[in-house]
């Protein structure tokens, strides 16, 4: 009997003591006002932390624009220095030993001219020891025409092994040339003339005179030559043929 009820006392302290940790579990109850008023606190403070975040996004992005200005800027900078630079860039001169013959062109001891007024192309012989220059002419023909001194003669324009040519042209003025110290002086008519070699155009007066017994049809001399040309013997035929045009008989 005794045995019995001490197991109905321990099993009745076990039921109170678990009533009891049962009872001090249980969540204290929380009115709706009071429920707001926390949901509400916690939203202002999510929207601050959101609102602090996105300003120092937008100042982080307002420095990175800043900085891509500034960039900017500094690359403008350097073309227009660049292109200051191209633009005072000043060629330097190679400094060259002045040319002993300056502004003219070289001869050779021979070579080939045309003559404008007869059309024909001529192997001509350069001679420095010559004062004047002379074209081989035939059948030698003084007139007047108006007033004028007048000469015909005829020119081997195509080489003497086709017909001669005759041409007419007003005679500048007479030469006496003198060949042989034994020899009386020969009185020539002097035509002027305009003459090409090679590239180069120059005109002179040529006196008139049969050079059937000599090598070239035409001898330039020192006065052609004179502040335009200086002659180098050593060479021939230094500028070619000139091209020859159709020449016209008088």
């Amino acid at each position: 009997m005794l045995k019995k009820i001490i197991t109905l006392a321990v099993i009745a302290g076990l039921t109170g003591c678990a009533a009891k940790s049962n009872t001090d579990a249980m969540p204290v109850p929380v009115d709706a006002a009071t429920l707001d008023s926390q949901l509400s606190a916690q939203q202002t403070e999510l929207v601050k932390i959101i609102e602090t975040n996105q300003q120092a996004q937008q100042q982080d992005v307002a420095a990175l624009s800043d900085e891509i200005k500034s960039l900017q800027a500094q690359i403008a900078n350097l073309n227009v220095e660049q292109q200051q630079e191209q633009a005072t860039v000043i060629p330097v001169e190679m400094e060259c030993d002045v040319s002993p013959i300056g502004d003219k062109f070289i001869l050779g001891a021979t070579e080939h001219v045309y003559i404008e007024e007869v059309k024909g192309r001529f192997k001509t012989r350069i001679d420095t020891g010559a004062e004047s220059s002379s074209l081989d002419a035939r059948n030698i023909i003084l007139f007047e025409r108006d007033g004028k001194q007048w000469v015909r003669f005829d020119v081997f324009t195509l080489g003497e092994d086709n017909p001669a040519q005759t041409f007419e042209s007003k005679v500048e003025r007479f030469v006496r040339i003198k060949q042989d110290a034994n020899e009386s002086s020969d009185r020539r008519p002097v035509i002027h003339a305009h003459l090409q070699i090679g590239k180069y155009k120059a005109e002179t007066d040529l006196n008139l005179v049969d050079r059937s017994h000599l090598e070239f049809p035409l001898l330039l001399g020192r006065k052609f030559m004179q502040d335009i040309a200086v002659v180098d013997v050593s060479q021939t035929y230094i500028h070619g043929k000139p091209a020859v045009k159709q020449a016209t008989s008088k």
